[in-house]
């Protein structure tokens, strides 16, 4: 079964951190690009961070530079968005993806939101 798992998200107060994990299962992370997008209420999806599992390459989105950090652990099939100083406006749901097996820059993979697999996603809140 093809899948992947989100968590991590909560409920914190502004300047506050957290950190989602995102679990594949049935399939590895190599030759993949994977990264994270959110939903807020009223608004589109936007890719926010994104990684190469090829090159390393990231994106991040002007809005989370900065205080967000993507990591990719091929090994355990796991990435994960540290997430520090969080605002109000940063209250969303978070979705993990990955992309097919081909080279996807870090850019590529957040702008163009060609992602073959998504997680359920996890919802942060942050209150002021």
């Amino acid at each position: 079964d093809v899948q992947l798992q989100a968590s991590g998200g909560g409920s914190v107060q502004t300047g506050g951190s957290l950190r989602l994990s995102c679990q594949a299962s049935g399939f590895t992370f190599d030759g993949r690009a994977v990264g994270w997008f959110r939903q807020a209420p009223g608004k589109e999806r936007e890719g926010i961070s994104c990684i190469s599992s090829i090159d390393g390459s990231t994106f991040y989105a002007d809005s989370v530079k900065g205080r967000f950090t993507i990591l990719s652990d091929n090994a355990r099939n796991t990435g994960y968005l540290q997430m520090y100083s969080l605002e109000p406006e940063d209250t969303a749901v978070y979705y993990c993806a990955a992309s097919k097996i081909a080279y996807f820059s870090g850019d590529y993979a957040c702008l163009s939101g060609d992602m073959d697999f998504w997680g359920k996603g996890t919802l942060v809140t942050v209150s002021s």
